[in-house]
C-alpha cells in the first residue's frame, strides 16, 4: 500500500515513518489489490498528547481512525489497530449479497473468530420532521435533547444537513453533495 505521512507542527523522522510503514504493511492482507490504495497518515501533537489519524479511501468506502496518547508509538499502534478491527468487525455486512459489490477492494479470505463476530443490528427506527433552521438552531437543539449529532433542514438553502459534535469540542456540519 502506497502511503503519505506528515506532522503538523512536528517533524516526522525517519524512525517514525518507518515505524508506520510496518504497521500499514500489516493491513495489506486485507485488501485485493493494496498496491492501488493510498493511505494518509497525519501526525500532530495536541497539548502533551500525541494524535494520529489514518485514512484509507478505497474505491467505494473509506476506512479512517484516530487515536491520542501520550507516547506517539502508542499513537500509531492504537490507531492501526482500530483500523483492523473496522475491517475485520465489518467483514460479514461486507460479505452480504447487497454490499458485496462495495466492497470490491477487500480480500475476504481472513478468518474471524468467534469474539469478533458482528452481533450488532438495527434496534430501532425513527421518523423525523425536519423543520427549518439555522446551524445556530440546531446546535441548540441538539444540546437540548444531549445527542451528538443532530438532522435538520437548513433554513437558507434548503438543504438536510447533519450536525455533529466534534472530539475538539467544535461542531461539524455533513450535507449532502
Amino acid at each position: 500500500m502506497k502511503y503519505k505521512i506528515h506532522g503538523k507542527k512536528i517533524k516526522v523522522t525517519e524512525a517514525i515513518n518507518s515505524y508506520a510503514e510496518n504497521k500499514l504493511e500489516k493491513l495489506n492482507k486485507y485488501f485485493d489489490a493494496p498496491d492501488d490504495l493510498m493511505a494518509t497518515i497525519v501526525i500532530k501533537p495536541a497539548g502533551p498528547m500525541f494524535v494520529t489519524e489514518v485514512t484509507i479511501p478505497a474505491k467505494r468506502m473509506i476506512l479512517r481512525a484516530e487515536d491520542m496518547n501520550k507516547d506517539l508509538y502508542a499513537t500509531i499502534d492504537l490507531v492501526f489497530d482500530k483500523i483492523e478491527r473496522q475491517i475485520r468487525k465489518n467483514k460479514t455486512r461486507m460479505n452480504k449479497k447487497a454490499l458485496k459489490e462495495k466492497a470490491i477492494d477487500f480480500a475476504m479470505d481472513f478468518e474471524v473468530t468467534k469474539q469478533e463476530e458482528d452481533k450488532s443490528k438495527v434496534v430501532k427506527r425513527k421518523t423525523i420532521e425536519l423543520k427549518p433552521m439555522s446551524e445556530d438552531e440546531a446546535i441548540l437543539q441538539m444540546n437540548l435533547i444531549d445527542h451528538e449529532f443532530f438532522i435538520y433542514r437548513n433554513s437558507k438553502s434548503g438543504d438536510i444537513e447533519l450536525i455533529y459534535k466534534r472530539n475538539d469540542g467544535n461542531y461539524g456540519v455533513i450535507k449532502e453533495k
